[in-house]
């Protein structure tokens, strides 16, 4: 291993000296590959040619032609292929060339993150002062950080706008006549990083495109869409799914990869400390990975940590630098960051610029950094929790030896069922394909307010309707009084507003993409009138209720107060040596049968269901949990309820058919329960999704089924996909959470296997040994192997 990449050798044996009482349980070096060339398209515009071979690259990868060359033929394509593979040369050559032919030829680059949109603007901006031909294109930003008096101009004069989903949304569209001249004539739309649009926001996003495609018809525009992707499981389709038409795959890889060590990483457990219900506590991945970076940075390597959430960024970097003072490296401490949303953009770009010209030797960052920007000479990179898909690990991992030299990938597994399942089967992670990505731009939910949006932008033709299977919103939107039918189609009927429904004025900017409640909460420094940052109301309670702990750019914060009427939350500046987590209690409805193919009964005394569900929930307030893990205090909570119709999948169990299992009616309460948790646990090894994507409830007796039941519910509202697929792969999906609860060797119950969390109930009450026993019987009960 060590022969083929020596520096991933002696990283990882630097980490397992500094670390022994963690475990390294598995390492594998994937070897290097040499790259494959194809010659320049002979359409390609000849200066930019000329200027491309004078700066060393000399003859492109044969993915990169082969994409060009399909967008020239006016086909849509997605190009998937491996992070660092030079995707972008693959939209540059035709967009560029397209754009030197003809002054007029306008395009369009949408991006899912500022990092990324940033440092793509910067490469086309090199390219259009140096290139003779290209000096008219005048590419230029049009997103939240965009001035307000720059607009007009960029409107007037820019060709290659450079913009994002929800600025296309709010901005482009809800205004299309300022952008005529653009959309008239649209030749090229890039949809970069692709594969990061799931779930609500991907459903959100193929609506967006499909109304951007249908407003450029209407300016007589025709745009080829060219679409970049992370390897994916089935890209052609994913695309397809986003843009409503069909478009062609290019998967073949040409770039060359240097020589990358993978290892897997579990932190050893904290001596003394007890967690919730008496379990170990393992040292949380945030922690290991600080310190595991600031050991990378003190060995000579540049690293990045990726962390799951933006506190987590802040107290990352944080304890790296004061590990590094420790190991008496303080001028390597001060060249320590984090990097999040929320930073005002200058403070970003000055970030990215410090982390690729070699001064930063350390961030810690959220999933901003995981798309696309290029950060040169990275050795390594630490995963703090398994990111939620292999193809996001896979897009992190790929942030290191960009340049070709070997690199090391440590991925740290947080204390819970999947990242455990996963650094003890690697197979799980590293040897199979990418997930599928799981998205569904029909669910009503989520289209009717994208059916008003288009009918404000211009009346909707029946063929419109069709395109977007729109018809019983349509009909729904008609009889709530939004929506007149005249002869040339469906029109946006003028309304005053004063009932809390959308108008044409409003239409766009009561449509939140990213699947949130649509406003947002301040959050506020009571102390000098600050604003830290933002949270969706939707999440607000959970998150910022009365007396949480708030971190933002390494300051801590108090929560004083959470008004959701006037969607503001105030702090104080605090430092408590704790943390604080919500709890919660959760009940959930079914509101119809299950449609046809929704119900199965695959043996006696076992039901699975695909559901309309109603969930309520309501904050009941909070627990204190010191540095060390352990539980010091509950503080009660009076927070309002909230209500979530979404999707479910549920299985219900015959009680007899838990006897005949060995679990007594005592123990069905813990049995369900803790089942429940760890299959929240593993359902994102099969959909593209997070555990806090969804949720569950599982209860001895439901008022709606009258037997033992357990939902896994989307927290979204009308679903985002997730449930339909684990239904569609229960059986799969049981076998994986038995054989990670079996697996544990825990006695009763850790958050390695059946602890949640986000449990609102405070993991009370839990049954492991009732768990193993449904879910073995289960596996069987669906025609697999208990494996007994």
């Amino acid at each position: 291993m060590t022969d083929s990449n020596p520096l991933g050798g002696e990283l990882t044996a630097s980490v397992a000296r500094r670390f022994p009482s963690s475990t390294c349980t598995y390492t594998t070096t994937l070897d290097a590959r040499p790259a494959v060339h194809a010659d320049w398209p002979a359409w390609v515009h000849p200066q930019l040619r000329d200027f491309l071979t004078e700066t060393q690259i000399t003859l492109p990868y044969s993915h990169q032609a082969e994409c060009a060359q399909l967008a020239r033929e006016n086909r849509d394509v997605v190009v998937a292929t491996g992070t660092s593979s030079g995707k972008s040369l693959g939209y540059q050559l035709p967009i560029l060339t397209a754009l030197a032919e003809d002054p007029r030829t306008c395009a369009m680059y949408l991006t899912p993150t500022k990092a990324l949109g940033s440092d793509q603007l910067a490469a086309v901006s090199r390219l259009t002062r140096e290139v003779s031909g290209l000096d008219g294109v005048h590419p230029a930003p049009y997103d939240g950080d965009t001035p307000t008096e720059a607009r007009a101009g960029i409107r007037e004069s820019t060709r290659f706008v450079f913009t994002n989903p929800d600025m296309l949304h709010v901005s482009v569209l809800a205004h299309h006549q300022r952008w005529a001249r653009l959309l008239r004539h649209l030749r090229y739309i890039v949809v970069d990083e692709c594969h990061s649009y799931r779930g609500v926001f991907g459903a959100n996003v193929a609506l967006v495109l499909r109304r951007l495609l249908r407003i450029a018809a209407h300016y007589g525009a025709e745009p080829t869409v060219i679409l970049a992707s992370a390897t994916a499981a089935d890209p052609a389709e994913h695309a397809a799914n986003l843009i409503g038409r069909p478009v062609t795959a290019v998967t073949d890889d040409g770039a060359p990869t240097g020589a990358r060590t993978v290892a897997l990483w579990e932190p050893g457990f904290l001596e003394g400390v007890e967690g919730e219900n008496g379990a170990p506590v393992r040292r949380a991945a945030t922690t290991e990975a600080a310190e595991i970076m600031a050991t990378l940075v003190a060995e000579g390597a540049r690293t990045l940590t990726f962390v799951r959430s933006r506190r987590a960024a802040e107290t990352v970097a944080m304890r790296s630098a004061e590990e590094l003072s420790g190991l008496g490296r303080p001028d390597f401490a001060r060249r320590i960051a984090s990097y999040r949303a929320g930073y005002l953009a200058e403070d970003r770009r000055r970030l990215e610029r410090l982390l690729d010209d070699g001064t930063l030797l350390g961030v810690a960052t959220t999933n901003a950094l995981e798309l696309g920007i290029d950060v040169g000479g990275l050795d390594a990179v630490v995963t703090a929790g398994f990111p939620g898909t292999v193809a996001s690990f896979w897009q992190q991992a790929g942030r290191a030896g960009r340049r070709g030299q070997g690199s090391l990938v440590m991925l740290v597994a947080r204390d819970e069922p999947m990242d455990t399942y996963l650094v003890h089967h690697p197979g799980a992670l590293l040897g199979r394909p990418v997930e599928r990505s799981v998205f569904n731009p029909r669910n009503p939910y989520v289209l009717r307010g994208h059916v008003y949006c288009a009918a404000v932008e211009k009346p909707l033709s029946e063929a419109d309707v069709d395109a977007l299977d729109a018809g019983a919103v349509v009909a729904e939107l008609a009889e709530a009084g939004l929506l007149r039918r005249r002869p040339r189609g469906w029109f946006a009927v003028p309304r005053p507003g004063d009932d809390g429904l959308p108008t044409p004025e409003t239409a766009h900017s009561a449509v939140s993409l990213r699947g949130g409640a649509g406003t947002e909460v301040m959050i506020v420094d009571a102390t000098d009138g600050r604003l830290l940052g933002t949270v969706d109301a939707g999440r607000a309670a959970a998150q910022v209720h009365p007396g949480a702990v708030y971190l933002h750019q390494g300051e801590s914060f108090v929560i004083d107060e959470l008004d959701l009427d006037d969607h503001v939350a105030l702090a104080h500046p605090e430092t408590p040596e704790y943390t604080t987590f919500a709890r919660s209690e959760t009940d959930i409805r079914i509101l119809a049968e299950p449609g046809e193919g929704g119900l199965v009964h695959p043996s006696p005394g076992l039901w699975v269901a695909n559901l309309e569900v109603e969930v309520t929930d309501r904050v009941t307030g909070y627990i204190v949990k010191l540095a060390d893990g352990t539980t010091a205090d509950m503080v009660p909570l009076d927070m309002p309820e909230q209500r979530l119709v979404t999707r479910a999948v549920a299985y219900t169990i015959d009680p007899a058919a838990l006897t005949a299992m060995g679990i007594a009616a005592a123990d069905t309460p813990g049995t369900l329960h803790a089942a429940e948790h760890a299959a929240i646990g593993l359902l994102p090894l099969l959909a593209t999704c997070d555990r806090w994507d969804i949720g569950g409830v599982s209860t001895a007796l439901h008022a709606d089924t009258g037997l033992p039941t357990v939902f896994v519910y989307d927290g979204h509202p009308g679903g985002a996909g997730f449930a339909d697929e684990g239904f569609a792969r229960f059986p799969e999906w049981i076998e994986a959470t038995f054989e990670a609860v079996r697996s544990c060797p825990c006695e009763s119950g850790c958050p390695s296997c059946v602890q949640s969390p986000k449990c609102g109930n405070g993991n009370h009450p839990l049954d492991k040994a009732g768990a193993l026993k449904l879910l073995g019987a289960l596996v069987t009960m669906l025609g697999g192997s208990d494996g007994s």
